[in-house]
This record gives C-alpha cells, structure tokens and sequence, in this order.
C-alpha cells in the first residue's frame, strides 16, 4: 500500500474527526471552537480537520487538509463535493476525500483541501446555494454561492505558511465544479486554472435521470459566467452521466466559450456505472489523467 493508500484508510478516522468535533452552528458565535486546524495530523499525507470561516457569516466548514511531507510552502488543491436539493440528503452527507484526485495532486506536491459547505453534513447551518424550485430555478445564483465559499476556503488556506499564494487549482464535481465555473468567472488572481468534473445543477428532475430541471436556464447560465472568465477552465464529462447528458454539458460549454469564457470541452467514453460520478471510479484514472495533466502543463 502506497502513501496515499494509507492516508485513504484514515478517511474513518476522518470522519470521527468531523462528527466528534462538531461545534453546531451556533458554536462560533458563542467561541465554543476557533478557526483552524483541529487536532493532530495523522498519516503520511498529514491528513488533519480544519475549521474555516466564511466571511460575514456566524458559521465554520469543516474540511479535510492534507499535504505532502516537509513544510511547503506547497501549491494548493481545493476540491468541491457535489450537493442536493434534498434536505434530507444535505444532513446525511459524508465527506469524500476524492481519494483518486487527492493522490494525484498530492504526489505532485500540492496541498490539498476539500472543504464541506454550509448546509451539508457536520458543517450544517444554512443551505446558501438553494437554486430554487425545479420550474423556476436562479442557477447562477446557486453557482454564486457555492463560489462564495470556495473562495472562502482558499483565502483562509493561502494565508497559511505551508501554502503558496498563487497557483491555486480549483477542482470539482457536480454543483461543486458548477461552483468552479462560477469562480472562474470572477478571475481571482490567486487561482491558475479550474478541471470541472461533470459540473452542473438541476440534474434529475422530480429524481428521475436524464431529465432536467430549466436545461436551458443552466446553459445560459453558463454563458453568464462565460462572458467574464478569463480563467482557463477543463471541462470533463462522460457519455453516460444521468445527470448532465453529452448533448446539454455540449451546449453548457458552447454557452460559456461562446461569451468569451475559456472552455477546454472534452466528452469521455461511459465509464462505470453511471458516468457523473467517475471523479471517484478507479478505472477512469487512465482516462482523465492525461487530459488533466496536459490542461494543466499548457497553463502553468
């Protein structure tokens, strides 16, 4: 077992971390726990909860950081779960470690974090990235604000003397790759390039896959944050995702590019069972590996 097989099998231990340390969301306010970093390091990736604040708001995310050996400063990573209208499904979630992408960045020598947003799992508190009913959703408002706390994160990490203040990646996967795009298009200059891992909302409608709410509000929404991005961005997406199907994550990309937004679009074969959620399928790893490793050479 490699390191990072290691650090992987720490994600139990992770996830003690997070429920035991708990504060609720009233905690901050009332000084119960403090910004930062929670307890020790475990492993050979340094796997460690942190506490980050968001700005304006009475509320910490819990994330897992974790970084190479030696003191940095290290480029960072920032990886972005997905997410759901169900407030039901919000409070069962479960930080992912996104062990495949995590490894790859981390041998490369990036921190990396992955930080739960407000409204989901132990962070809790408010849901701030609600897109509204299915008829009627404001998707780029929903993108708006899971970009709020991305950039959140970030602030709070590059401030840190083991993290590099430029040349930040900006990962994610469903509503959190759709909270990339949004990033992207307010061009923070600390951040170097966004990989969109089958990113989008109002997937599945009334729960039924391959079936849309508003398609046509999210393309052009796409094309609202295109027309600001300057960022380069890596649009990854798999043939048989039953949430974001090839035709619409096409015309989401078109949209974007089409407003002046830099979109590198690339369509996979099906991959395992249901293609949106192979960010976390080890038999993708050979297939977007390459294309993110060229993405990223051609932008540094």
């Amino acid at each position: 077992m490699g390191r990072i097989g290691r650090a992987i099998t720490l994600a139990g231990a992770f996830l003690l971390f997070v429920f035991a340390l708990t504060p609720g969301p009233q905690a901050f306010e009332t000084g119960q726990q403090m910004p930062g970093p929670q307890g020790s390091e475990e492993g050979a990736w340094r796997l460690q909860l942190w506490l980050i604040p968001l700005p304006g708001e009475r509320l910490l995310m819990h994330a897992a950081v974790l970084r190479p050996p030696g003191p940095g400063p290290f480029p960072l990573a920032v990886i972005n779960h997905g997410s759901s209208q169900s407030s039901f499904l919000r409070g069962q979630f479960t930080p992912s470690l996104y062990e495949h992408v995590s490894r790859w960045f981390l041998e490369r020598g990036y921190a990396v974090v992955l930080p739960i947003r407000g409204g989901h799992g132990a962070t809790g508190g408010p849901y701030f990235e609600d897109q509204g009913r299915c008829e009627n959703p404001d998707y780029e408002k929903a993108g708006a604000a899971t970009a709020d706390s991305i950039q959140a994160a970030i602030d709070y990490l590059v401030a840190q003397p083991f993290v590099r203040k430029s040349g930040v990646i900006v990962v994610g996967q469903s509503a959190g790759g759709w909270g990339a795009l949004a990033l992207a298009s307010r061009n923070p200059p600390m951040v170097r390039a966004v990989v969109n891992f089958s990113g989008g909302r109002g997937g599945r409608a009334d729960g039924r896959p391959d079936t849309n709410c508003a398609p046509d509000r999210l393309v052009a929404a796409a094309g609202e944050f295109g027309r600001s991005a300057r960022i380069p961005t890596l649009w990854l997406y798999a043939e048989n995702d039953s949430f974001f199907g090839p035709a619409l994550s096409k015309r989401m990309a078109e949209a974007f590019q089409g407003t002046g937004g830099r979109a590198d679009y690339r369509l996979l074969p099906p991959l395992g069972a249901d293609g949106h959620t192979f960010i976390e399928n080890a038999d993708a790893v050979g297939v977007w590996v390459p294309l993110v490793d060229g993405f990223l050479t051609a932008h540094r």
